[in-house]
Protein backbone atom coordinates (compact mmCIF):
# COMPACT_ATOMS: atom_id res chain seq x y z
CA UNK A 1 0.00 0.00 0.00
CA UNK A 2 1.47 3.64 -0.59
CA UNK A 3 2.52 5.86 1.73
CA UNK A 4 -0.39 8.17 0.24
CA UNK A 5 -2.83 6.05 1.10
CA UNK A 6 -1.55 5.44 4.38
CA UNK A 7 -1.15 8.63 5.24
CA UNK A 8 -4.84 9.30 3.93
CA UNK A 9 -6.49 6.51 6.24
CA UNK A 10 -4.47 8.38 9.26
CA UNK A 11 -6.54 11.31 8.40
CA UNK A 12 -9.69 9.71 7.81
CA UNK A 13 -8.97 7.74 11.45
CA UNK A 14 -9.47 11.36 12.69
CA UNK A 15 -12.67 11.75 10.46
CA UNK A 16 -14.08 9.02 12.26
CA UNK A 17 -13.05 9.87 15.56
CA UNK A 18 -14.60 13.33 15.35
CA UNK A 19 -18.32 11.80 14.22
CA UNK A 20 -17.84 9.21 16.86
CA UNK A 21 -17.79 11.98 19.08
CA UNK A 22 -21.19 13.24 17.52
CA UNK A 23 -21.96 9.98 18.62
CA UNK A 24 -21.99 10.92 22.30
CA UNK A 25 -24.79 14.42 21.73
CA UNK A 26 -27.09 11.92 19.83
CA UNK A 27 -27.26 9.01 22.48
CA UNK A 28 -27.80 11.46 24.73
CA UNK A 29 -30.44 13.46 23.44
CA UNK A 30 -32.37 10.51 21.89
CA UNK A 31 -33.02 9.05 25.42
CA UNK A 32 -33.70 11.98 26.51
CA UNK A 33 -36.49 12.38 24.29
CA UNK A 34 -37.67 8.38 24.78
CA UNK A 35 -38.06 9.15 28.59
CA UNK A 36 -40.54 12.00 27.84
CA UNK A 37 -42.89 9.91 25.71
CA UNK A 38 -44.45 9.84 29.03
CA UNK A 39 -45.14 13.50 29.07
CA UNK A 40 -45.87 13.85 25.61
CA UNK A 41 -43.36 15.95 24.00
CA UNK A 42 -41.21 12.60 23.66
CA UNK A 43 -43.88 11.46 21.11
CA UNK A 44 -43.15 14.47 18.90
CA UNK A 45 -39.51 14.99 19.46
CA UNK A 46 -38.14 10.82 19.14
CA UNK A 47 -39.25 10.15 15.70
CA UNK A 48 -36.95 13.46 14.64
CA UNK A 49 -34.05 12.00 16.58
CA UNK A 50 -34.16 8.66 15.68
CA UNK A 51 -34.07 10.04 12.17
CA UNK A 52 -30.74 11.41 13.00
CA UNK A 53 -29.62 8.60 14.47
CA UNK A 54 -30.72 6.50 11.35
CA UNK A 55 -28.76 9.82 9.14
CA UNK A 56 -25.40 9.46 11.31
CA UNK A 57 -25.49 5.72 11.07
CA UNK A 58 -25.87 5.79 7.01
CA UNK A 59 -23.25 8.59 6.95
CA UNK A 60 -20.98 5.85 8.57
CA UNK A 61 -22.12 2.98 6.05
CA UNK A 62 -21.21 5.17 3.40
CA UNK A 63 -17.83 6.09 4.69
CA UNK A 64 -16.77 2.13 5.64
CA UNK A 65 -17.65 1.26 1.98
CA UNK A 66 -15.74 3.99 0.51
CA UNK A 67 -12.96 4.86 3.41
CA UNK A 68 -12.42 0.87 4.02
CA UNK A 69 -14.13 -1.25 1.15
CA UNK A 70 -16.81 -2.35 4.38
CA UNK A 71 -20.07 -3.04 3.09
CA UNK A 72 -23.02 -2.74 6.16
CA UNK A 73 -26.85 -3.21 4.70
CA UNK A 74 -29.62 -1.20 6.17
CA UNK A 75 -31.61 -3.06 8.33
CA UNK A 76 -34.44 -1.02 8.90
CA UNK A 77 -38.29 -1.40 7.98
CA UNK A 78 -40.01 0.77 5.69
CA UNK A 79 -41.97 3.16 6.87
CA UNK A 80 -45.98 2.70 6.24
CA UNK A 81 -47.21 4.44 3.18
CA UNK A 82 -50.91 4.69 5.15
CA UNK A 83 -50.34 6.66 8.12
CA UNK A 84 -52.83 9.09 9.58
CA UNK A 85 -51.73 12.70 10.06
CA UNK A 86 -51.99 15.01 12.89
CA UNK A 87 -51.05 13.55 16.44
CA UNK A 88 -52.31 10.29 15.98
CA UNK A 89 -50.31 9.48 12.93
CA UNK A 90 -47.49 11.42 15.00
CA UNK A 91 -47.85 8.30 17.56
CA UNK A 92 -47.75 5.74 15.23
CA UNK A 93 -45.12 7.16 13.81
CA UNK A 94 -43.48 6.74 17.18
CA UNK A 95 -44.59 3.65 17.91
CA UNK A 96 -43.54 2.17 14.59
CA UNK A 97 -39.79 3.06 15.12
CA UNK A 98 -39.83 2.32 18.65
CA UNK A 99 -40.87 -1.63 17.75
CA UNK A 100 -38.59 -1.60 14.35
CA UNK A 101 -35.30 -3.63 16.79
CA UNK A 102 -33.01 -1.70 13.95
CA UNK A 103 -33.61 1.49 16.47
CA UNK A 104 -32.50 -0.46 19.59
CA UNK A 105 -29.36 -1.48 17.46
CA UNK A 106 -28.65 1.67 16.62
CA UNK A 107 -28.64 3.04 19.86
CA UNK A 108 -26.21 0.16 21.27
CA UNK A 109 -24.06 1.23 18.24
CA UNK A 110 -24.31 4.77 19.35
CA UNK A 111 -22.70 3.43 22.80
CA UNK A 112 -19.89 0.92 21.59
CA UNK A 113 -19.23 4.03 19.00
CA UNK A 114 -18.58 6.65 21.85
CA UNK A 115 -16.29 4.50 23.66
CA UNK A 116 -14.66 1.60 22.05
CA UNK A 117 -15.32 3.07 18.51
CA UNK A 118 -13.87 6.43 19.06
CA UNK A 119 -10.53 4.86 20.84
CA UNK A 120 -9.93 3.15 17.59
CA UNK A 121 -10.09 5.32 15.09
CA UNK A 122 -8.02 7.94 17.40
CA UNK A 123 -5.67 5.27 17.49
CA UNK A 124 -5.62 4.73 13.61
CA UNK A 125 -4.43 9.16 13.45
CA UNK A 126 -3.08 9.57 16.53
CA UNK A 127 0.67 7.22 15.90
CA UNK A 128 2.47 9.48 12.84
CA UNK A 129 1.60 13.08 14.41
CA UNK A 130 2.99 11.71 17.92
CA UNK A 131 6.04 10.77 15.98
CA UNK A 132 6.51 13.99 14.45
CA UNK A 133 6.64 15.30 17.43
CA UNK A 134 9.47 13.09 18.89
CA UNK A 135 11.22 13.86 15.48
CA UNK A 136 11.01 17.88 16.15
CA UNK A 137 12.81 17.58 19.78
CA UNK A 138 16.05 16.39 18.52
CA UNK A 139 16.42 20.22 16.39
CA UNK A 140 16.88 21.73 19.24
CA UNK A 141 13.15 22.42 20.68
CA UNK A 142 13.58 20.17 24.21
CA UNK A 143 15.68 22.95 25.18
CA UNK A 144 13.46 25.37 26.15
CA UNK A 145 10.28 22.99 27.12
CA UNK A 146 13.24 21.60 29.80
CA UNK A 147 14.16 25.27 30.70
CA UNK A 148 10.40 25.89 31.42
CA UNK A 149 9.67 22.54 33.00
CA UNK A 150 12.21 20.78 33.97
CA UNK A 151 12.23 17.20 32.64
CA UNK A 152 9.57 16.35 29.55
CA UNK A 153 8.74 12.74 28.74
CA UNK A 154 8.17 11.89 25.75
CA UNK A 155 6.75 8.04 25.62
CA UNK A 156 9.19 6.16 27.99
CA UNK A 157 12.30 8.56 27.13
CA UNK A 158 12.84 11.37 29.50
CA UNK A 159 14.09 14.57 27.56
CA UNK A 160 16.51 16.22 29.66
CA UNK A 161 20.08 16.74 26.76
CA UNK A 162 20.29 16.26 23.20
CA UNK A 163 21.14 12.84 23.45
CA UNK A 164 18.07 11.83 24.89
CA UNK A 165 16.28 14.28 22.70
CA UNK A 166 18.31 12.10 19.34
CA UNK A 167 16.68 8.88 20.87
CA UNK A 168 13.25 10.38 21.37
CA UNK A 169 13.53 11.36 17.65
CA UNK A 170 14.50 7.94 16.87
CA UNK A 171 11.25 6.58 18.79
CA UNK A 172 8.94 9.38 16.82
CA UNK A 173 10.07 8.29 13.50
CA UNK A 174 9.40 4.05 14.77
CA UNK A 175 5.87 5.61 15.74
CA UNK A 176 5.63 7.28 12.52
CA UNK A 177 6.42 4.15 10.69
CA UNK A 178 4.24 2.56 12.62
CA UNK A 179 1.40 4.37 12.78
CA UNK A 180 1.78 4.31 8.42
CA UNK A 181 1.57 0.47 9.12
CA UNK A 182 -1.41 0.26 11.70
CA UNK A 183 -3.69 3.20 10.34
CA UNK A 184 -5.58 0.92 7.56
CA UNK A 185 -5.92 -2.18 9.64
CA UNK A 186 -7.31 -0.19 12.61
CA UNK A 187 -9.45 2.27 10.41
CA UNK A 188 -10.91 -1.18 9.46
CA UNK A 189 -11.37 -2.39 12.43
CA UNK A 190 -13.28 0.97 13.54
CA UNK A 191 -15.53 -0.09 10.19
CA UNK A 192 -15.72 -3.69 11.25
CA UNK A 193 -16.90 -2.62 14.84
CA UNK A 194 -19.42 -0.80 13.87
CA UNK A 195 -20.62 -3.50 11.42
CA UNK A 196 -21.22 -5.38 14.26
CA UNK A 197 -24.10 -3.44 15.52
CA UNK A 198 -25.11 -1.63 12.56
CA UNK A 199 -26.02 -4.94 10.11
CA UNK A 200 -29.24 -6.89 10.13
CA UNK A 201 -28.59 -9.72 12.53
CA UNK A 202 -29.45 -13.43 10.99
CA UNK A 203 -32.94 -12.69 12.46
CA UNK A 204 -33.99 -9.62 11.13
CA UNK A 205 -32.05 -10.71 7.70
CA UNK A 206 -34.36 -13.59 7.38
CA UNK A 207 -37.79 -11.46 8.51
CA UNK A 208 -37.25 -9.20 5.81
CA UNK A 209 -36.72 -11.56 3.26
CA UNK A 210 -39.98 -13.75 4.29
CA UNK A 211 -41.69 -9.90 3.95
CA UNK A 212 -40.27 -9.39 0.93
CA UNK A 213 -40.83 -12.92 -0.71
CA UNK A 214 -44.59 -12.47 0.75
CA UNK A 215 -44.70 -9.11 -1.22
CA UNK A 216 -43.29 -10.26 -3.77
CA UNK A 217 -45.25 -13.48 -4.38
CA UNK A 218 -48.29 -11.32 -4.04
CA UNK A 219 -47.27 -9.23 -7.21
CA UNK A 220 -46.21 -12.66 -8.94
CA UNK A 221 -49.62 -13.69 -8.65
CA UNK A 222 -51.58 -9.84 -9.39
CA UNK A 223 -48.83 -9.78 -12.08
CA UNK A 224 -49.85 -13.27 -13.65
CA UNK A 225 -53.82 -11.98 -13.78
CA UNK A 226 -53.50 -8.98 -15.20
CA UNK A 227 -51.00 -10.56 -17.87
CA UNK A 228 -54.16 -13.35 -18.58
CA UNK A 229 -56.46 -10.78 -18.61
CA UNK A 230 -54.66 -8.68 -21.14
CA UNK A 231 -54.17 -12.04 -23.08
CA UNK A 232 -57.48 -12.70 -23.10
CA UNK A 233 -58.71 -9.08 -23.90
CA UNK A 234 -56.41 -8.95 -26.94
CA UNK A 235 -57.54 -12.38 -28.25
CA UNK A 236 -60.95 -10.72 -27.81
CA UNK A 237 -60.87 -7.73 -29.77
CA UNK A 238 -58.23 -8.48 -31.81
CA UNK A 239 -57.71 -12.19 -33.43
CA UNK A 240 -60.77 -13.74 -32.24
CA UNK A 241 -62.80 -10.77 -33.92
CA UNK A 242 -61.16 -11.14 -37.40
CA UNK A 243 -61.47 -14.82 -37.36
CA UNK A 244 -65.19 -14.22 -36.73
CA UNK A 245 -65.10 -11.87 -39.43
CA UNK A 246 -63.60 -14.16 -41.40
CA UNK A 247 -65.70 -16.97 -41.08
CA UNK A 248 -68.60 -15.04 -41.76
CA UNK A 249 -67.10 -14.28 -44.88
CA UNK A 250 -66.49 -17.52 -46.04
CA UNK A 251 -70.28 -18.39 -45.47
CA UNK A 252 -71.02 -15.42 -47.87
CA UNK A 253 -68.26 -16.89 -50.37
CA UNK A 254 -69.53 -20.32 -50.24
CA UNK A 255 -73.48 -18.51 -51.20
CA UNK A 256 -72.13 -16.44 -53.76
CA UNK A 257 -69.43 -18.49 -55.49
CA UNK A 258 -72.28 -19.73 -58.50
CA UNK A 259 -74.18 -16.39 -58.53
CA UNK A 260 -71.91 -13.71 -58.51
CA UNK A 261 -67.59 -15.16 -58.59
CA UNK A 262 -66.43 -11.66 -59.23
CA UNK A 263 -67.86 -10.76 -55.43
CA UNK A 264 -67.05 -13.45 -54.36
CA UNK A 265 -63.54 -13.37 -55.33
CA UNK A 266 -63.58 -9.87 -53.60
CA UNK A 267 -64.43 -11.44 -50.36
CA UNK A 268 -61.83 -14.11 -50.45
CA UNK A 269 -59.01 -11.50 -50.70
CA UNK A 270 -60.76 -9.60 -48.49
CA UNK A 271 -60.83 -13.10 -45.74
CA UNK A 272 -56.78 -13.38 -46.76
CA UNK A 273 -55.89 -10.02 -45.55
CA UNK A 274 -57.93 -10.56 -42.40
CA UNK A 275 -56.07 -14.04 -41.97
CA UNK A 276 -52.50 -12.59 -42.64
CA UNK A 277 -53.54 -9.89 -39.74
CA UNK A 278 -54.85 -12.16 -37.49
CA UNK A 279 -51.69 -14.01 -37.84
CA UNK A 280 -49.72 -11.21 -37.71
CA UNK A 281 -51.40 -10.48 -34.59
CA UNK A 282 -50.96 -13.67 -32.59
CA UNK A 283 -47.49 -12.99 -33.23
CA UNK A 284 -47.41 -10.10 -31.37
CA UNK A 285 -49.27 -11.40 -28.46
CA UNK A 286 -46.76 -14.30 -28.59
CA UNK A 287 -44.11 -12.56 -28.50
CA UNK A 288 -45.30 -10.84 -25.57
CA UNK A 289 -46.19 -13.82 -24.00
CA UNK A 290 -42.27 -15.15 -24.53
CA UNK A 291 -40.55 -13.89 -27.44
CA UNK A 292 -39.10 -17.00 -29.67
CA UNK A 293 -35.74 -15.36 -29.77
CA UNK A 294 -35.76 -15.59 -26.22
CA UNK A 295 -36.60 -19.27 -26.39
CA UNK A 296 -34.48 -20.10 -28.84
CA UNK A 297 -31.05 -17.87 -28.65
CA UNK A 298 -31.60 -16.87 -24.76
CA UNK A 299 -31.12 -13.16 -23.17
CA UNK A 300 -28.00 -11.96 -25.32
CA UNK A 301 -29.46 -12.43 -28.80
CA UNK A 302 -32.82 -11.61 -27.56
CA UNK A 303 -31.93 -8.34 -25.92
CA UNK A 304 -29.68 -7.74 -29.15
CA UNK A 305 -32.82 -7.67 -31.31
CA UNK A 306 -35.05 -5.96 -28.69
CA UNK A 307 -32.02 -2.96 -28.59
CA UNK A 308 -32.73 -3.07 -32.85
CA UNK A 309 -36.57 -2.14 -32.74
CA UNK A 310 -35.71 1.00 -30.30
CA UNK A 311 -36.51 4.07 -32.01
CA UNK A 312 -33.26 5.36 -30.63
CA UNK A 313 -29.93 3.89 -31.13
CA UNK A 314 -28.96 1.69 -28.66
CA UNK A 315 -25.31 0.31 -28.23
CA UNK A 316 -25.37 -3.33 -26.81
CA UNK A 317 -22.64 -4.74 -24.57
CA UNK A 318 -23.73 -8.66 -23.89
CA UNK A 319 -21.04 -10.61 -22.07
CA UNK A 320 -23.07 -14.17 -20.82
CA UNK A 321 -21.49 -17.43 -20.19
CA UNK A 322 -24.40 -19.20 -21.47
CA UNK A 323 -28.30 -19.63 -21.01
CA UNK A 324 -30.22 -19.21 -17.81
CA UNK A 325 -32.94 -20.92 -16.17
CA UNK A 326 -35.65 -19.50 -18.13
CA UNK A 327 -37.99 -17.30 -15.77
CA UNK A 328 -34.98 -15.52 -15.39
CA UNK A 329 -33.85 -14.91 -18.63
CA UNK A 330 -38.03 -13.44 -18.82
CA UNK A 331 -37.72 -11.38 -16.18
CA UNK A 332 -34.53 -9.84 -17.50
CA UNK A 333 -35.71 -9.35 -21.07
CA UNK A 334 -39.01 -7.58 -20.04
CA UNK A 335 -37.57 -5.75 -17.54
CA UNK A 336 -34.83 -4.44 -20.25
CA UNK A 337 -38.05 -3.84 -22.78
CA UNK A 338 -39.97 -2.01 -20.53
CA UNK A 339 -37.08 0.36 -19.56
CA UNK A 340 -35.81 0.73 -22.80
CA UNK A 341 -39.45 1.54 -23.89
CA UNK A 342 -39.85 4.56 -21.22
CA UNK A 343 -36.39 6.30 -21.55
CA UNK A 344 -37.23 6.08 -25.45
CA UNK A 345 -40.82 7.46 -24.74
CA UNK A 346 -40.28 10.07 -21.44
CA UNK A 347 -36.05 10.94 -21.26
CA UNK A 348 -35.70 13.42 -24.70
CA UNK A 349 -32.58 10.52 -24.93
CA UNK A 350 -30.87 10.95 -28.16
CA UNK A 351 -28.50 7.60 -27.81
CA UNK A 352 -28.92 4.60 -24.88
CA UNK A 353 -26.38 2.52 -23.59
CA UNK A 354 -27.16 -1.34 -22.73
CA UNK A 355 -24.74 -3.36 -20.66
CA UNK A 356 -25.28 -7.26 -19.44
CA UNK A 357 -23.03 -9.40 -17.76
CA UNK A 358 -22.40 -12.29 -15.60
CA UNK A 359 -20.04 -12.01 -12.81
CA UNK A 360 -19.99 -13.64 -9.15
CA UNK A 361 -22.94 -15.03 -9.39
CA UNK A 362 -24.88 -12.77 -10.09
CA UNK A 363 -26.60 -11.31 -14.02
CA UNK A 364 -25.68 -7.50 -14.39
CA UNK A 365 -27.65 -5.39 -16.10
CA UNK A 366 -27.21 -1.66 -16.60
CA UNK A 367 -29.48 0.75 -19.00
CA UNK A 368 -28.18 4.32 -19.23
CA UNK A 369 -29.50 7.10 -21.58
CA UNK A 370 -28.06 10.79 -21.66
CA UNK A 371 -31.54 12.29 -21.53
CA UNK A 372 -32.50 15.01 -18.88
CA UNK A 373 -32.61 12.91 -16.15
CA UNK A 374 -35.23 13.12 -13.12
CA UNK A 375 -36.11 9.45 -13.17
CA UNK A 376 -37.80 8.22 -9.82
CA UNK A 377 -39.08 4.75 -8.22
CA UNK A 378 -42.50 6.18 -7.48
CA UNK A 379 -44.94 3.40 -5.57
CA UNK A 380 -46.60 2.35 -8.49
CA UNK A 381 -44.80 3.38 -11.07
CA UNK A 382 -43.52 1.49 -14.25
CA UNK A 383 -40.19 1.23 -11.87
CA UNK A 384 -41.34 -0.13 -8.64
CA UNK A 385 -43.02 -2.97 -10.75
CA UNK A 386 -39.62 -3.77 -12.21
CA UNK A 387 -38.61 -3.78 -8.63
CA UNK A 388 -41.15 -5.86 -7.18
CA UNK A 389 -41.05 -8.35 -10.23
CA UNK A 390 -37.18 -8.89 -9.78
CA UNK A 391 -38.02 -9.09 -6.06
CA UNK A 392 -39.40 -12.48 -6.88
CA UNK A 393 -35.66 -13.71 -7.67
CA UNK A 394 -34.08 -12.23 -5.08
CA UNK A 395 -33.15 -9.03 -7.56
CA UNK A 396 -32.70 -5.48 -7.00
CA UNK A 397 -33.13 -2.84 -8.82
CA UNK A 398 -30.84 1.06 -8.09
CA UNK A 399 -31.68 4.51 -10.54
CA UNK A 400 -29.19 7.03 -10.66
CA UNK A 401 -31.02 9.75 -12.60
CA UNK A 402 -29.83 13.51 -11.52
CA UNK A 403 -31.60 16.75 -12.75
CA UNK A 404 -29.69 16.64 -16.01
CA UNK A 405 -29.28 13.44 -16.81
CA UNK A 406 -27.72 11.18 -17.64
CA UNK A 407 -29.95 8.64 -16.02
CA UNK A 408 -28.49 4.78 -14.76
CA UNK A 409 -30.68 1.74 -13.97
CA UNK A 410 -28.95 -1.02 -12.43
CA UNK A 411 -30.14 -4.35 -11.66
CA UNK A 412 -29.01 -7.31 -10.62
CA UNK A 413 -30.49 -10.88 -10.13
CA UNK A 414 -28.72 -13.84 -8.44
CA UNK A 415 -28.13 -17.06 -11.30
CA UNK A 416 -26.24 -19.28 -12.53
CA UNK A 417 -25.61 -20.35 -15.81
CA UNK A 418 -27.50 -23.93 -16.05
CA UNK A 419 -26.14 -24.22 -19.91
CA UNK A 420 -22.80 -23.37 -21.61
CA UNK A 421 -22.80 -20.89 -24.28
CA UNK A 422 -23.48 -22.23 -27.93
CA UNK A 423 -19.81 -22.26 -29.87
CA UNK A 424 -20.31 -20.39 -32.82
Amino acid sequence: MKVRSRLLACLRGLGASVLALVSIILSVLTILSITFIPLGLGVFTTPVMISAVRAHANRRRLLAAQWSGVQIRMPYRPLPHDRRSGVTGQVELCTFLLKDPATWRDLLWLQVDMTAGYVIALLAFVFPPYGVEGSVLAAGVWEPIVDAGGTYWYAFIPVTSQGTANLAALTGLGLIALGLFVSPALLRAHFLLSRAFLAPTPQMALAERVERLTATRHDAVDTSAAELRRIERDLHDGAQARLVAMGMSLGTIEALIEKDPAKAKELLAAARTNSAEALAELRDLVRGIHPPVLAERGLGDAVRALALRMPLPVETEVELPGRFEEPVESAAYFAVSEILTNAAKHSGAERMWLDIHHEAGMLRIAVTDNGGGGARVNHGGGLSGIERRLGTFDGVLAVSSPPGGPTMVTMEIPCAPTAPRPAV
